[in-house]
């Protein structure tokens, strides 16, 4: 079964559903509130169907949590065109 160690990063699920209310990106508010139904008993395959992301995506969000901390579910902008520049 699928655990998220929020013990490791001194931290208790209701912890991470307040830091998933709180973080500035919606994609970083969706994966902090996915490890907290996750910790609460939910599979990833059921987050995944509530969130319509594959369950992969879901299991390896809890991965990076349990490895590198709350940081690494945080989004970063990788692809896609660069912003406009209105100042050369």
């Amino acid at each position: 079964m699928l655990k998220v160690k929020f013990e490791l990063w001194n931290q208790s699920p209701e912890q991470l559903r307040e830091d998933s209310l709180k973080a500035e990106h919606p994609r970083t508010r969706e994966r902090l509130m996915a490890l907290y139904e996750i910790s609460r008993g939910q599979s990833a395959t059921q987050v995944a169907k509530q969130t319509k992301r594959n369950p992969q995506t879901v299991m390896e969000w809890v991965h990076k949590y349990n490895q590198d901390g709350p940081f690494a579910l945080n989004y970063q902008h990788s692809g896609g065109h660069p912003p406009l520049c209105l100042n050369p």
